[in-house]
């Protein structure tokens, strides 16, 4: 499936379309290596690209062998794309200018960041904003810190970037703050360097609470969790 991400993006980068790996394939495309406990099977592709880039790209992917999901992409199209290539038994995700589950992460203006994948910052939120997180996050999670840095800017895991996407939505903050403490408590599953990666799960952690909120945060926070605040993404 990397391999196949990596054709798919080489020929995107050749038509001069902004486009970018998302999702487990893009966390193996950023390692150096995946020591045995974090490797895992990837089951589907998934991309983010900008808006201008969403009409060419669905051209590209039929020439690639991929056919629309027509019904889903006449619905759905201006935010998010299935495409399948059914031969192969691959699935793929195309999310237009934004990550769409069940919390938004803006995305357009960041793609230049990296030229194969979204950001190490936008990266791990997509995979920290599943309100029920699953194993294969939960180990992409620690993958992800086990080998970045946090910084404060794009070098590594921006964690300036990260606060200030926690702090101007309080729903994804909550979400996200606790998901990271639930990767610390399932740390002892994974046979890596667990200190390292607990102390950049704190950093990050750490960074988001002593940034400032914004007012939409403090009045959604006034609500708390009487009202919902994730969405409950289709099922496709």
């Amino acid at each position: 499936m990397v391999t196949e991400g990596r054709r798919v993006l080489g020929a995107a980068r050749e038509a001069g379309l902004t486009v970018r790996l998302l999702g487990g394939v893009a966390v193996n495309v950023r390692s150096r290596g995946l020591p045995p406990a974090l490797t895992r099977e990837y089951k589907d592709l998934d991309f983010a690209t900008a808006k201008k880039s969403s009409g060419d790209l669905q051209k590209l992917l039929r020439e690639l062998g991929y056919e629309p999901h027509v019904t889903f992409n006449a619905m759905n199209g201006k935010e998010r794309l299935l495409f399948y290539d059914n031969p192969n038994g691959r699935q793929m995700d195309v999310f237009v200018s934004s990550f769409r589950m069940c919390h938004e992460i803006p995305l357009e203006q960041r793609l230049a960041v990296d030229e194969d994948t979204v950001p190490l910052a936008e990266l791990l939120l997509t995979k920290l904003q599943i309100i029920e997180l699953n194993e294969k996050d939960v180990r992409d999670t620690v993958a992800v810190l086990l080998e970045h840095e946090v910084t404060e800017d794009d070098t590594g895991v921006n964690a300036a970037q990260f606060a200030a996407l926690c702090c101007e939505d309080w729903g994804l903050c909550r979400t996200i703050t606790q998901n990271l403490a639930s990767v610390r408590g399932h740390l002892g599953g994974y046979e890596v360097d667990r200190d390292t990666v607990a102390a950049r799960l704190d950093a990050l952690l750490d960074r988001v609470e002593g940034t400032p909120k914004s007012r939409s945060w403090k009045l959604r926070a006034k609500i708390g969790e009487r009202k919902r605040w994730y969405q409950l993404p289709e099922e496709v």
